[in-house]
């Protein structure tokens, strides 16, 4: 809005400031740090009365979780709404990237609302039929993608290497799709800590803050021999968003949380790194930087697969954060040993864009 703003009055005296996205990006963060902070409180109470019992906690997990019996969920709404009148107020709205941003964050909510309401509502922990959350979520990440698309080509570009790329025609618009809803899915799996998911997000989201505006500048994408996207470096405003509403969110959720993020966030939040990544054309890094994600989403189809081929777990639980719990490691413990692997992770991604 303040950027529509701004160019009505030609970006003169204190307006040019809009002009520059290293600014907004810096207001977004912080617009989406108070605001969540300010309304955090009082979402916190309406979500305990509306909600009576909290979460559902599964019983055949840690014992310690049964200590966060009550807790309330759904806190991904706080998330998104900070988020989004951040948004409203310093982005360009006329960028394509961005409402395709915008289709995923809001579509995966409604489906993660929809989950934790169903949970909530039938005191059970399974939510939704998987295979209906899948395809709603396929839906949404196709539409996205197709708005991508009609700005970008349909290469897939290698990290570590220059101009390497694999052409992927048609076929990219399912590979995005897939990109999305496995970073949705990972993140939501991530979600099973007070803080695990929260910390990392808002460590990948400050990874492709600077991937998108480098990707988005002429001069240092050519420098660095890594794709030009122009529009690209709008999104790194939306990466300051996603950094100011995870931390206004994680100053709750910290042990012990008050309030869990639930499907709401998690998966609009994954998704959310998802579109980005594929908006930038660093889908590939994605997987480095978001590796810890790609770890827990790797446990659980691991635990799966061979617990359905020979009756055995491969770990004491999945996804992997819970195999530690059950080796007698503390959930703080568990928590900050993995924040520390999602910056080493992120560390390893920026250094694709040099290392080439």
């Amino acid at each position: 809005m303040l950027y529509f703003l701004a160019g009505l009055f030609e970006f003169e005296g204190l307006w040019n400031l809009v002009r520059y996205q290293t600014f907004r990006a810096g207001a977004t963060m912080m617009t989406a740090l108070l605001i969540g902070l300010i309304i955090g409180p009082r979402f916190i109470a309406m979500l305990r009365v509306r909600q009576g019992k909290g979460q559902p906690i599964r019983s055949d997990g840690p014992q310690t979780h049964l200590a966060k019996v009550g807790t309330p969920t759904m806190g991904g709404l706080m998330i998104l709404t900070s988020l989004f009148l951040a948004m409203l107020i310093w982005m360009d709205l006329s960028n394509q990237f961005v409402w395709a941003c915008l289709a995923v964050i809001a579509g995966f909510g409604v489906i993660g609302f929809l989950d934790d309401y169903d949970k909530v509502t039938k005191r059970h922990h399974a939510g939704l039929s998987s295979k209906v959350r899948l395809l709603a979520e396929f839906v949404v990440a196709g539409i996205a993608a197709w708005l991508i698309v009609s700005e970008i080509n349909t290469n897939v570009y290698v990290p570590f290497l220059s101009d390497r790329a694999i052409p992927l025609g048609p076929f990219y618009y399912v590979f995005a799709a897939v990109v999305i809803v496995g970073a949705g899915n990972a993140v939501n799996l991530t979600d099973g800590l007070d803080g695990l998911a929260t910390m990392p997000v808002v460590i990948a989201a400050g990874t492709f803050a600077i991937i998108c505006y480098v990707v988005g500048r002429v001069d240092f994408s050519g420098y660095l021999g890594i794709p030009y996207v122009p529009m690209a470096g709008e999104l790194a405003i939306l990466c300051a968003g996603i950094m100011g509403a995870g931390l206004a969110f994680l100053w709750f959720n910290a042990p012990p949380a008050a309030v869990f993020m639930g499907d709401t966030g998690s998966l609009a939040l994954g998704g959310a790194l998802g579109a980005i990544a594929v908006a930038s054309h660093h889908e590939i890094v994605l997987a480095i930087v978001g590796g810890l994600f790609v770890l827990e989403a790797v446990s659980v189809m691991v635990q799966v697969f061979w617990f359905k081929r020979t009756g055995k777990r491969v770990f004491r639980m999945a996804p992997i954060h819970h195999h530690f719990e059950q080796l007698g490691w503390k959930e703080s413990t568990v928590v900050i040993r993995f924040w520390i692997i999602a910056i080493v992770l992120a560390l390893i991604g920026l250094s694709t864009l040099k290392l080439r």
